[in-house]
């Protein structure tokens, strides 16, 4: 079950590293070679991370809960994390001090 789920992990990723002309990311706005884009918290606001950051257990674990609560069926493409935004910013500081 834990492979699946990061299947499905990486096939959201890779909807939200490949730029889109009508979706939530322009050819202009891309990320940079090894990073991706994920959009956190009711308003979406979108953050640029690290892709080393997938291989963090507690970025896994956020993927995890993300999924278990509310799946990866996005249309729009980018990956989407339905936590508070603080919460999510202190969990990547905390993720590239270590």
């Amino acid at each position: 079950m834990g492979i699946i789920r990061i299947a499905n992990a990486k096939q959201m990723l890779k909807r939200s590293i490949t730029p889109k002309k009508n979706g939530m990311l322009g050819a202009t706005d891309s990320p940079k070679k090894g990073h991706f884009a994920v959009y956190v918290g009711e308003t979406n606001k979108r953050h640029v991370i690290p892709l080393s950051t997938l291989d963090h257990p507690l970025f896994r674990e956020l993927l995890r809960w993300a999924e278990e609560e509310f799946g990866f069926d996005n249309s729009e493409g980018g990956l989407k994390i339905p936590c508070n935004e603080d919460y999510f910013e202190g969990l990547i500081s905390l993720i590239n001090s270590t």
